[in-house]
């Protein structure tokens, strides 16, 4: 248990973040998974800005890893593209 009035405030602060951290996380999630299982080319070419916007979001916030989010702007990139294509 903690000791000091800061610690018991840290221990507030640090769950409070990581529910809201969790929340942000989780729609990002869901909207990548939902574009992935898009077969529309124009829907998911609408889509894709707003979710790397989203990813982005997430990685300055260090919710994420900088190069995660690199890895999946470039996935889901390349997926939109074919989608284009075909």
């Amino acid at each position: 248990m903690a000791n000091h009035k800061s610690a018991l405030k840290r221990i507030r602060r640090n769950e409070k973040r990581r529910v809201h951290n969790r929340y942000y996380a989780k729609t990002a999630r869901n909207a990548i998974r939902k574009l992935r299982g898009t077969e529309d080319a124009k829907e998911a070419t609408t889509q894709l800005p707003s979710i790397i916007s989203m990813i982005d979001r997430l990685a300055k916030r260090n919710i994420i890893h900088n190069n995660k989010a690199a890895n999946l702007k470039s996935k889901l990139t390349k997926h939109v593209s074919t989608l284009a294509s075909a």
